[in-house]
């Protein structure tokens, strides 16, 4: 099934939180936070401003994006779990 945000919203994917704290005590899901990074799968076109004009996002599909620990609204699309938020919920991009 393919999903398409619309507005100015986007889809994200959590990435991978470590399973292991830097003094190598492996910590289990049940007690390990969600990751507040994730990865965009989809985004759309953008919002509209006053006069009507489609105003496009600053983000884009693939862009890694850290956002607040309570944005968004988990859904599941066929088996993967993802986040549905406002580009406005994304504090900023993280580059390499």
């Amino acid at each position: 099934m393919k999903f398409r945000p619309l507005h100015d919203r986007v889809v994200v994917k959590r990435v991978d939180a470590e399973t292991k704290s830097a003094g190598g005590i492996i910590i289990p899901d049940t007690a390990s936070e969600k990751p507040m990074i994730g990865e965009i799968v989809a985004a759309g076109p953008g919002a509209r401003d006053d006069s009507g004009k489609i105003v496009a996002l600053d983000v884009k599909k693939g862009d890694k994006v850290l956002f607040g620990k309570w944005s968004g609204t988990e859904v599941k699309i066929d088996g993967t779990d993802l986040l549905i938020m406002k580009e406005s919920d994304i504090m900023g991009v993280m580059d390499k």
